[in-house]
């Protein structure tokens, strides 16, 4: 199992240098680096499309990825001319994890309808992959045809676990609001149904590191293909973190 990291806390705390993070995890050894989409909660989470583009300016031979963008906050051809942007500068090493979001703060700071989220995502996400795929549509012409797509996957739960098996080129599992043993249970399901790559996210970084290394043992185990291990500021040095996995 490939073990990659969080570029950004999730709570209040003051800004650090993305770059040098980034350089200081790859150094450890982690083989990705993540960033969600957040806003509207009272923390200042910076936006993943600028966290990743400097990571990929500091880094090299690393995978970049987002976990996840909220789809339904974005128009489709705005949101492809962003990932097409940072495409640019990331190269193939980019990865969009992609899902409908769950927080009604995010909606409420963007004027957009919660409710609606299902059926926007899955109307965007359509569109999306035209654009992506061939940099236009009869609506939009943004870019020339790309040499390559960003992988597409799912950060899900419930039913849609078995969709991004089905639609997506993998799924992204939330370590961070639920339990070893209902994720493990849902890779069962998303294997089931014929899924390909699978990680977790966001997987808490205890200061016990015996729970870290218990929960990412499990996630192994059970056949996970990456694990992305959440820091909290001032948590533990990264490199004892890396060699959690070996």
């Amino acid at each position: 199992m490939r073990l990659g990291a969080t570029l950004v806390h999730l709570c209040a705390a003051a800004p650090f240098p993305v770059a040098a993070w980034a350089r200081r995890l790859v150094d450890a050894g982690f083989d990705s680096l993540w960033t969600p989409q957040i806003l509207g909660r009272g923390s200042l989470v910076p936006d993943p499309f600028v966290v990743l583009a400097a990571a990929a300016t500091a880094t090299e031979d690393v995978e970049l990825g987002t976990a996840t963008v909220q789809v339904p906050l974005h128009h489709p051809a705005d949101l492809a001319h962003r990932v097409l942007s940072l495409a640019a500068v990331a190269g193939e090493r980019l990865t969009l994890g992609v899902s409908p979001g769950s927080t009604a703060a995010d909606y409420a700071a963007l004027d957009r309808d919660h409710r609606a989220r299902f059926a926007t995502f899955t109307e965007h996400v359509d569109r999306l992959r035209v654009l992506l795929a061939d940099g236009h549509d009869e609506r939009a012409d943004l870019a020339p045809a790309p040499a390559s797509v960003p992988p597409l996957l799912l950060g899900s739960w419930g039913a849609n676990v078995e969709r991004a098996a089905r639609e997506f080129d993998g799924w992204l599992a939330s370590g961070y609001r639920s339990s070893v043993d209902d994720i493990v249970a849902a890779h069962g399901r998303f294997r089931s149904a014929g899924g390909r790559r699978a990680v977790v996210c966001a997987v808490p970084v205890d200061d016990d590191l015996g729970v870290t290394r218990d929960a990412l043992q499990r996630y192994a185990e059970a056949g996970f293909d990456d694990a992305v291990v959440l820091f909290a500021p001032g948590g533990p040095d990264p490199a004892r973190v890396r060699s959690l996995v070996p």
